[in-house]
């Protein structure tokens, strides 16, 4: 690499969680970083915003991967020690207790994995040593190879099970809440997503996603790194082999060492200015509509006292993007932020709110005219939350406020291609690129959720950016 100075050692493009915790990795050990943010806000698709008085959180339902104060190994160990934050500092409450809900059998589950494996013994008794089985494999989720992810996971869980509608219901909320792949699912995924739902669990800050960005904000801040935002990225400069830069899209540019992006593979690759034909994975296509509804009343009080409901139609659970209109409503994710336990009896969300996830279709949502996109907002909202009602109390007398986001928005804010919100479905575990100094993190290394890009952008940090820097 050259000798000639340069403006920063990093530069990470993108002020998402993974990103985020680069920075405050490298800043740590006193190099100089800037984030590089194109909108005027932090926090990507796992943000929030204020409409109407309120405060809504954006893409957090839960934080996956939940372990006990003073846990030594898992995910959330290993962000508080590589970024030094106190358990404490997180407020995390558990989970009250979530369902996967099928026509006629329902599976619970909190975090404790004893529950969901009564449950199982309780609807599908013939497979409770099938489950056992399944559980032992996971032993090496720790060791997990590119090789991992090469295989399907329908195959391996049909040589484990006897019984299709088990695999079915396993396979949804682990889909529903990481899975870029439609219809099936890569191995190594799966391990990664059962361990983070079904081993380890869901909790929720009292105050949202907010509070997790002000402390990564501020601590990456204290150390000197810099952000910028409303600074987007017109082009990365390459020269032969290596990145030497970013220009930005005001027509300035920076210069440094290396580039950690947390854009996504196939939006990185197309910002190189070294005009070469290389072939890159391809998009992914699972994105979403949200709505949240705010209700009169707390959920509890309406019957509703689940924090997490993955919902599906039918036997078989179809994981894809719509075949012939704007949503696929067979399915859904229902979710209360009202229903944690929290702290303090004092610790009750001001509102009741109730937020429903529904598979969508982007190039749909967006060849909509600006009426008709309106207009469509309003008329899935309606049969979004129909759909759901049938696995939940019904609601619709207690709304008194509406929002809803749809893949456009997701675009907007990520923008990954098509809005999809797990990214490519073929994942680089190592982070590397064509270009050796040029990185990725996020999504598309291939852990998910909030703890996993936190983890993602600490390991991708350490990896390429301290352990090679010069």
């Amino acid at each position: 690499m050259s000798t000639q100075q340069t403006d920063y050692d990093t530069i990470i493009i993108g002020a998402g969680m993974s990103g985020l915790a680069a920075g405050i990795r490298l800043a740590h050990y006193d190099q100089r970083v800037c984030i590089l943010e194109k909108h005027w806000t932090i926090g990507g698709l796992n943000s929030f915003y204020r409409m109407n008085g309120r405060n809504y959180d954006v893409g957090l339902h839960a934080m996956t991967n939940y372990t006990a104060k003073g846990a030594k190994r898992g995910p959330l160990a290993r962000l508080l020690k590589q970024l030094r934050f106190r358990w404490e500092d997180f407020e995390l409450a558990e989970q009250a207790g979530s369902r996967i809900a099928f026509p006629g059998v329902n599976l619970d589950f909190n975090n404790e994995i004893d529950l969901l494996r009564s449950e199982i013994a309780r609807e599908f008794p013939h497979q409770r040593d099938a489950f056992e089985q399944l559980l032992l494999r996971l032993t090496d989720y720790d060791d997990l190879k590119q090789e991992d992810f090469e295989l399907s996971t329908r195959q391996v869980l049909s040589e484990i099970f006897s019984e299709p509608l088990l695999i079915e219901m396993i396979l949804c909320p682990l889909m529903w809440y990481g899975n870029a792949r439609e219809h099936d699912m890569d191995w190594g995924q799966f391990c990664i997503m059962f361990r983070s739902i079904f081993l380890e669990g869901f909790a929720r800050p009292f105050k949202g996603v907010r509070l997790i960005l002000k402390h990564l904000v501020r601590r990456y801040r204290e150390l000197g790194g810099e952000l910028k935002l409303r600074s987007g990225i017109s082009r990365i400069c390459v020269d032969g082999e290596q990145v030497v830069g970013v220009e930005l899209e005001n027509g300035n540019v920076i210069t440094c060492k290396r580039v950690l992006s947390s854009a996504g593979v196939v939006e990185t690759m197309r910002l190189c200015d070294d005009n070469s034909v290389v072939e890159v994975a391809s998009a992914g296509e699972m994105t979403f509509i949200e709505s949240i509804s705010v209700l009169d009343c707390q959920p509890k009080q309406i019957g509703f006292d689940h924090t997490i409901v993955f919902y599906n139609d039918s036997e078989s659970f179809h994981w894809e993007k719509p075949a012939k209109d704007l949503c696929d409503i067979r399915t859904g994710v229902i979710c209360s932020p009202n229903n944690y336990n929290y702290s303090s009896p004092n610790q009750q969300l001001e509102s009741g709110l109730i937020r429903l996830t529904t598979i969508a279709d982007f190039q749909r949502w967006s060849s909509l005219s600006e009426e008709e996109y309106g207009r469509m907002k309003l008329k899935w909202y309606d049969s979004s939350v129909a759909s759901a009602v049938r696995f939940m109390p019904d609601f619709r007398r207690r709304v008194i406020d509406t929002d809803i986001f749809t893949p456009k928005t997701i675009r907007r804010f990520t923008s990954h291609d098509n809005g999809a919100v797990y990214g490519a479905p073929k994942k680089q575990l190592d982070g590397t690129t064509r270009l050796k100094n040029l990185f990725l993190c996020g999504t598309d290394q291939g852990f998910v959720g909030i703890v996993g890009a936190i983890v993602s952008g600490i390991s991708m940090a350490n990896q390429h950016c301290l352990r090679t820097a010069e």
